[in-house]
Order: C-alpha cells, then structure tokens, then sequence
C-alpha cells in the first residue's frame, strides 16, 4: 500500500483556495451533472492506486474466493443489515448444510430457518427459500446480468449488481453504503446526504468504472470505505487516494475535523432489547428451539418469552405471531371456536 504522509495530508487539508475549475467541477457534480467528470486522466490514476491498494490489502473472505453465483448470492443477503464478521461463521455453516441452490430450495422453510435463526433478520431466510424454488422451478439457472436478477422474487438492485458483478462478470457499478460515502468524498468533496440522488451516485460509479476490472473495482471501493474512508475518523492517512480527493484538497476534511475526529453522535433510538423486533426473534428462537413439527400454544409460548407473561398479554402476543405469519416465518393452527389460549404455533 502507498505510503503517505501526515504532514502531506494536512498540508493539502489547510483550505487553500481551490482553482475555479476545481469549483466549477464540485458545483456541476453536486447539482447532479454526472458528465461532468474528473479528467480522464485523474480518473485513470484514482482507478490505477485504488486497484493496486486493493491487491495489497483485499480483506480475506470466503465468498471472495469463488465464482459461484449461488454462494455469493448467499453472502449478499447475509451481509444485509448484519456484519461481517457474524456472517463469516454462519455463511460456512449455512453452505454446509445447503450446498447448492436446488438443495436449498428441496430443504423445508422450518429447517431453513432454524439454519438462519442466529443472524436474526430472519424474513431473509424465507425470501431466499422462495427465490430458490422459483428458480429451480424454472431451470435451476440463476440469471447472469443485473437486470434479469431484479426480475427474481425478493431481489433488489444492490443484490442483483453485487451478484451480476462478482459471479459474472458484467461490467455494472455496485453501490452500497461504503461505495456511496467514498464517491461523495472523492469526487463531490462532501458528506453523503438524503439530497445526493441515490441515481446520480449510480451514474457515476458506472462512469468511474475501469474497463474489464469492474468486479475487482468494486470490491475495492467496498473495502476502502469498511476500513479506512469509515463514516468517523476516516484514517486519510493511509488512504491511496488522498491527495487526489475532493474532500481533502478542498478542506472538507479539515472545516469537519472535529466531527470526524469525535465519536459516534448519540441517536435516540428505541432499545432493542424488549423492542417488538426483540419479541419476534425470541419467538422464532423458541420454535427453533423444539423438535422438527412440534408446536408451542400460545401461553406456553409466551412463557418461554419473558417471565412477567400474563394472560393479559395474549392479545399483544397474538397480534405477534399473527405479523410472523403473514412473513413466513410461523405457522398458526387456530380452532375453529377456540379461544387465544388455544392457539398452536410452529415453524411453517
């Protein structure tokens, strides 16, 4: 990896005047004009250092080890909403047990889930339970671009790209949160914000593409913006990009220095323990937790979710079960004129 040095950084961060075309440039990119571009020049040496960066310091991961577009269709609905190092352990046990994407599909959703069940989110299991029968149901063959991906149950734009790219090959732009961050301080020399188009950042991370590299390309964005252009404390010091950046050479870093350099900013947000997601993975937990077809009736169940339960509670937890069926995730046997109390829940 490039060295840099701390006084080189600091000294391009000091807010010198920038050049008009250099304002010029920022101006036109911010109000969403993807053609105006870095010159293809800058543009060739950012891809040059950054693909070199990558080769010296790719992070180590299973599903960066092969081509096989089921395995990485598994790690990229994983890797939502949860990080990696969780997935790492349960993406290999999770392809030990379902080895290809047709003995995914012939499993039964309650093992499936009981596989998935420690990452939580688990509707991410049952999505992709449904869009391995629908493609084996269909020739068993997952599509090989982009655009036929998002045509698949479940699949969004993110996946169908990451997919396409990293199995395939195709030539398309990958952006996620990281690749996102990085783009806006590289090029627009600002933070990511809700008035930065999610369509304009797309446009130009398939402009700044290198040509045949783009699977290695987008990895390496990834990987930049996950260990060194983080959301605080980027560590631009050792960034290959540094002194080619917007935000540095235009004093970004410098006017937000103490916003990058304090921590976290406190958010208020509800707690996730007794929260409503809390309850819901307790629920599937405690199915999990039963032999294959057994079910739990609803005091029972409701019991085994906190100690305080009372017969009061069986409306609340009734509406609980009854959203987790409607997901997928369990099955409810009511009797015809049976009350709460009699109501059976299992794994579908």
């Amino acid at each position: 990896m490039r060295t840099v040095d701390r006084d080189v950084v600091e000294a391009k961060a000091r807010g010198r005047p920038q050049p008009a075309s250099a304002r010029e440039e920022r101006t036109s990119l911010a109000k969403g004009n993807p053609s105006t571009l870095p010159p293809r020049a800058r543009i060739a040496t950012v891809q040059e250092r950054l693909l070199q960066w990558y080769a010296a310091s790719r992070r180590d991961l299973p599903w960066r080890r092969t081509r096989d577009p089921y395995r990485i269709l598994v790690s990229e609905v994983m890797l939502q909403q949860t990080q990696v190092d969780r997935v790492v352990p349960k993406y290999e046990a999770f392809l030990r047990r379902f080895p290809t994407l047709a003995a995914l599909a012939e499993a039964p959703l309650a093992e499936v889930i009981r596989e998935w069940t420690p990452l939580g989110y688990n509707r991410r299991a049952v999505n992709l339970h449904r869009l391995a029968r629908h493609v084996v149901e269909r020739g068993g063959a997952l599509p090989t671009t982009a655009a036929a991906l998002r045509d698949l149950p479940g699949v969004g734009a993110y996946t169908a790209a990451a997919v396409a790219s990293f199995a395939f090959g195709e030539q398309v732009a990958v952006v996620d949160t990281n690749v996102r961050r990085v783009l806006a301080r590289l090029v627009l020399g600002r933070e990511p914000s809700p008035d930065l188009r999610p369509t304009f950042v797309e446009t130009l991370a398939e402009e700044l593409l290198p040509e045949g590299r783009a699977a290695d390309w987008n990895q390496a964005l990834m990987d930049l913006g996950a260990t060194i252009c983080v959301a605080r404390r980027p560590a631009c010091v050792a960034c290959p990009l540094v002194d080619l950046c917007a935000a540095v050479v235009g004093g970004e870093v410098q006017e937000r220095g103490p916003a990058y350099r304090a921590g976290p900013a406190a958010r208020r947000t509800e707690p996730f323990h007794g929260s409503r997601r809390y309850y819901r993975g307790r629920v599937v937990a405690a199915l999990c937790a039963l032999p294959p077809g057994a079910s739990l009736d609803l005091p029972s169940l409701g019991r085994k979710l906190k100690g305080s339960y009372r017969e009061e509670d069986l409306p609340w937890l009734d509406a609980l079960v009854s959203e987790l069926e409607a997901d997928g995730l369990v099955r409810l046997r009511r009797e015809p004129h049976g009350d709460l109390a009699s109501v059976l829940v299992s794994l579908p």
